[in-house]
């Protein structure tokens, strides 16, 4: 097997947190490779497939500003950001997980999460307003909402693209097509180096210390099934097929702690006919995410969830979960006239499997559900709704009464022609099940003890996430855990100099 040349730092993987990891470690002093599996042209890992929000505690406008330097006053004066203390990050981070998140890694996470961002900003990233996806206008003010305030430019597709551009002009280097295959281990148990496969053949490649941040293991057909339970490999993968759990193995087979909940997993409503894996032009559009103003039924026309239970950034993740279960994975999310001006734009593409009709007969028909269990879903429900002032920006406790299950906030009739219909199933986007980290973000083996020279960040750290998790804090913790494994990795590299 051919030998390369010696780096500081060898980060495996090529999103959000491994160009975090790569930047920060670059930083740092130390030369830097990163090893992205897929060739260039599918570059970003699941980073490009996402809306590129990022949640982050804050304590108001001011802030935001230090991110956003270019709001005008007067653009600052008609919006409402509100606040997003650490403890209300913390709190909301831990109820949606039901408490069994890693408390010490969530306080890192929630501790780090503004002053990540604003390193980020200083390394050249650019942030906007999330108007369209996390803003209702109410009065004369746009008020945001759920915590969720702030998106890279341009998306998950900027924010991809723009880490790229900052580590190759940091001179990072990067090699596409590369995959990584085993870590090389020497006798007192030091990792130093991978062992990858490239397009001119297999390579040993030595470095004094490895960033492991090459997703989880969402795009492998086979763990999904062993881990996740029956009918996971039928799920459609909103993301990369790169993601399939090589970081994972790697760092298991040489003794890595497994940690994190392996049964589980984000998985959404996706496009009933979207393709296997993720297209790179329509991204993250074929999630639909306005669920709470309407209804969500099966086949059969019964309704399975509480669409209104919480914001939506609370329970998006979750909800994918409960439509595999549904008969033929299918699930429709029905809306009339008084809400549809609140969709969000996915909504609106061309690609969506989307009906319209003035009945809920012909709604029925048109989407395939049974006709008479959809009319009696929807005479039910409209008589249990009760009385209440509707608010899209808040959990306004309108709701249903006497019916199974109840809708707890946001609970209108569903009355108002023309009805729309749009079907869905699961898309599963990243696995909750990983490796064990340290504060440090470097990995820990089966006894608890760190292991010299192997670090990781991302979708394959485990112990973050349970059952769920807030929106946006994904792309968050993979660049609060890259930035400190980034540097954390250069830091050892210099003590072995």
């Amino acid at each position: 097997m051919a030998q390369a040349a010696q780096y500081d730092v060898i980060v495996v993987g090529g999103g959000n947190a491994a160009l975090t990891a790569a930047l920060s470690a670059r930083q740092h002093g130390a030369s830097v490779l990163v090893l992205e599996k897929a060739p260039q042209h599918w570059r970003g890992g699941n980073t490009y497939f996402t809306g590129g929000g990022f949640r982050f505690a804050f304590d108001g406008m001011d802030e935001i500003r230090q991110l956003i330097p270019d709001l005008s006053d007067a653009e600052a004066q008609s919006i409402d950001v509100g606040s997003y203390p650490q403890a209300q990050f913390y709190s909301d981070l831990m109820r949606v997980t039901e408490g069994l998140a890693d408390q010490e890694l969530v306080q890192v996470l929630v501790g780090q999460s503004f002053p990540t961002m604003l390193w980020m900003r200083e390394q050249g990233m650019r942030w906007v307003l999330l108007f369209g996806r996390q803003a209702f206008k109410v009065g004369n003010k746009f008020r945001f909402w759920g915590g969720l305030v702030v998106e890279a430019v341009g998306a998950g597709k900027g924010l991809a693209d723009r880490l790229y551009e900052l580590a190759e002009s940091r001179g990072v280097s990067i090699r596409y097509e590369a995959k990584a295959l085993r870590l090389l281990v020497q006798e007192d148990g030091r990792v130093a180096g991978v062992a990858a496969r490239g397009p001119q053949g297999y390579q040993e490649i030595a470095g004094k210390a490895v960033v492991l941040a090459c997703g989880g293991f969402e795009a492998n057909p086979e763990w999904r099934t062993r881990y996740l339970g029956a009918d996971w490999e039928l799920a459609k993968v909103r993301g990369t097929p790169f993601n399939t759990g090589d970081g994972i193995r790697m760092a298991l087979d040489i003794g890595a702690a497994p940690y994190g909940h392996w049964s589980c997993c984000h998985a959404v409503a996706w496009d009933l006919n979207a393709p296997p894996y993720g297209d790179r032009k329509i991204t993250d559009l074929f999630q639909k995410h306005s669920y709470p103003f309407g209804l969500i039924v099966n086949l059969h026309g019964q309704r399975f969830v509480d669409e209104g239970a919480d914001l939506r950034n609370y329970t998006y993740a979750r909800y994918g979960r409960e439509i595999l279960k549904q008969p033929g994975r299918a699930a429709f999310q029905l809306f009339d006239s008084k809400v549809t001006g609140l969709l969000r734009d996915e909504y609106r593409i061309p690609q969506a499997t989307r009906v319209q009709a003035d009945t809920i007969e012909e709604l029925a028909d048109r989407l395939g559900i049974d006709r008479e269990g959809l009319v009696q879903t929807v005479q039910q429900y409209n008589a249990a709704v009760q009385p209440g002032e509707f608010n899209p920006t808040k959990l306004d406790g309108v709701r249903t009464d006497g019916i199974q299950p109840p809708k707890s906030n946001w609970a209108l009739r569903l009355d108002s022609p023309p009805y729309q219909g749009f079907a869905v199933t699961c898309g599963i986007t990243f696995t909750f099940g990983g490796l064990r980290i340290a504060p440090s973000a470097q990995v820990q083996d089966t006894e608890g003890k760190p292991m010299p020279g192997l670090y990781a960040a991302g979708e394959l750290v485990g112990g973050l996430f349970y059952y769920n998790y807030p929106g946006g804090s994904g792309l968050m913790s993979g660049a609060v855990f890259g930035r400190i494994a980034g540097r954390s990795a250069a830091e050892e590299a210099r003590q072995q100099t």
